[in-house]
């Protein structure tokens, strides 16, 4: 309950400072936002307008161990390039080697997600940044108390500046970081090559007979999975418990319908961001395959678009096959974000 109290004073906070009007630098970006064929153009509010500085200081903040109470977590402790701005772990380290709540997510594409966390419960990338700081088993810290570091380092006063026009404080961490996150744009895949640009080559016969198989009825992966990001955002039950510990969309709405409901997340470069699950439970595609044909365990809130599929092991191949063609190496190896 503490935890929405808080997210409720700072939406209150955020939104009178939406109205200040920001300086912004006349410099060109076009370099640092690749949107692929088939994507929409992202958005940027206004007052947080793409810039190269913003994109320097978010970028410089993302990486700083600076962010967390004790100088051990950053947001790249959890949110790695190399697993696509995800971890390997089920639950990631927090300060004091506290372990995390829930697996950590990519950050590929966020720039296109109509709310945050699990349960979708923030609205916005610049509020989102406030959940790690605060989460004691994540950067445990406060907000105005980094400020304060910030501002003794000439270096990150000058960057702000340039910025913002103002010293380090709240509003330039919260929007320089989300300013740098939304450039995070992944779609240049096999599987875009294939889909948005007509390689036809781009794609095994294996992998083509999964996007087959993965956009059929008989699966109905594409029916949750879906659009350019392979998500609808939807709040859904996957039968992966009985009786889940963590009660998902219910612990923002209260309503009993919500019980262990979690947003529906990307498949983009699904092959990098092993474990799966919102707790990390399952290690490997494959045994997230056997998950979905098995039709998974009984719950009242089960979609009933999770049922027993019979595959054939060949079809299991094929399936993940198609899921590691959405692998974009491109955008784990892109010099910009490292």
């Amino acid at each position: 309950m503490r935890f929405f109290v808080f997210i409720g004073i700072s939406l209150l906070f955020f939104w009178a400072c939406q109205k200040e009007q920001q300086a912004d630098v006349p410099l060109d970006t076009t370099s640092l936002l690749v949107v692929p064929p088939g994507f929409p153009s992202p958005v940027f509010p206004e007052g947080n307008e793409l810039t190269a500085a913003r994109f320097a200081l978010g970028k410089r903040l993302f990486y700083d161990v600076a962010m967390s109470r004790d100088s051990t977590v950053s947001c790249a402790s959890c949110h790695a390039p190399q697993h696509a701005f995800s971890d390997s772990l089920a639950f990631s380290p927090g300060v004091g080697g506290l372990p995390g709540k829930r697996n950590a997510p990519t950050l590929a594409n966020v720039v296109y997600h109509p709310y945050f966390t699990r349960e979708g419960g923030v609205p916005t990338l610049e509020m989102q940044i406030l959940v790690p700081i605060q989460e004691h088993n994540e950067f445990g810290f406060n907000i105005l108390l980094i400020a304060d570091r910030l501002k003794t380092d000439s270096a990150y006063v000058r960057l702000s500046r340039e910025a913002y026009n103002r010293d380090p404080d709240f509003f330039v961490i919260t929007r320089s970081i989300a300013c740098f996150e939304r450039t995070l744009i992944s779609g240049q895949s096999r599987f875009d090559e294939f889909f948005y640009e007509g390689k036809t080559r781009a794609l095994t016969s294996s992998e083509q007979r999964g996007m087959e198989l993965f956009f059929s009825s008989k699966t109905n992966c594409s029916t949750c999975h879906s659009g350019f990001n392979f998500s609808n955002y939807a709040f859904e039950n996957n039968g992966l418990y009985e009786n889940y510990p963590d009660p998902g969309r219910f612990r923002l709405t209260e309503d009993t319908a919500d019980v262990a409901r979690f947003k529906v997340p990307t498949l983009r470069n699904i092959s990098l961001t092993a474990p799966y699950m919102h707790d990390g439970s399952l290690p490997t595609l494959s045994s997230v395959i056997e998950h979905y044909d098995s039709g998974g365990k009984s719950h009242p809130h089960r979609s009933p678009l999770v049922r027993p599929l019979g595959l054939a092991a060949g079809e299991k191949a094929d399936l993940i096959a198609f899921l590691e063609s959405l692998t974009d190496e491109k955008f784990i190896h892109n010099p910009l974000f490292k």
